[in-house]
């Protein structure tokens, strides 16, 4: 998939430099940059929407002591 993004002046200039540094291209650091981001996008956005979830009362909250009790952790 084909995409343009447009970067300050200074983030080109800094791929630029990682590029010619270790012979890589920009292209490898961009896909770098987004396969590593995306977890962390994906734990952000996904654990808001669980989190607006716990708020709002529509998602249910165990205690460690019910986790404990339903697991036998405590025999």
């Amino acid at each position: 998939m084909a995409t343009t993004i447009e970067f300050s002046p200074e983030t080109e200039e800094r791929l630029d430099f990682l590029a010619s540094k270790t012979g890589r291209s920009r292209e490898y650091f961009l896909r770098e940059i987004v396969e590593r981001g995306m977890d962390d996008l994906e734990d952000y956005y996904l654990s808001k929407e669980v989190l607006d979830r716990i708020r709002t009362g529509k998602e249910r909250v165990y205690s460690s002591a019910e986790v404990r009790r339903d697991l036998g952790l405590d025999d």
